[in-house]
């Protein structure tokens, strides 16, 4: 499992480009981002490479910050092996709170980050299946 960044914020223009900022001047590097939002406000999902740095980088900035679990799991890159991946997952009644993709991928495989209802069950069914998670140190994260 890897750590993630959530960020609470208001729906206003200039807010992600403020918080990626501070990050930017705090020197953390961003690895995967996702945002869901509502009319009001949004959240902000990260994998960056030093989560206490942007932690404190974030707080300075009056951010609500949260951080949370997620699995980072290495997809073959070629037509139907997310697929695959979500069958299995739906088979094991493993619930997908959200996923998303990272800006980077490996030779031969695509990356997916996933945060699910049973995070160590999802790891044990990857496992029995021959699919592979990524640590958090081969995508350059702290």
């Amino acid at each position: 499992m890897v750590l993630q960044l959530s960020v609470f914020l208001q729906n206003k223009s200039g807010k992600i480009a403020s918080i990626t900022k501070a990050l930017h001047d705090a020197g953390v590097d961003i690895r995967a981002l996702t945002i869901a939002d509502t009319t009001d406000f949004g959240i902000l999902r990260m994998l960056v490479s030093d989560i206490q740095t942007a932690k404190d980088a974030l707080a300075k900035h009056n951010c609500i910050v949260s951080v949370n679990e997620v699995t980072v799991v290495a997809v073959p890159d070629e037509p139907g092996s997310l697929s695959k991946i979500l069958d299995l997952l739906a088979h094991e009644k493993i619930d997908i709170e959200y996923m998303y993709s990272l800006f980077t991928h490996g030779e031969k495989d695509a990356y997916m980050v996933f945060r699910v209802s049973d995070g160590k069950r999802l790891h044990s069914v990857l496992s029995q299946n021959g699919i592979h998670t990524v640590p958090g140190e081969k995508l350059g994260l702290n």
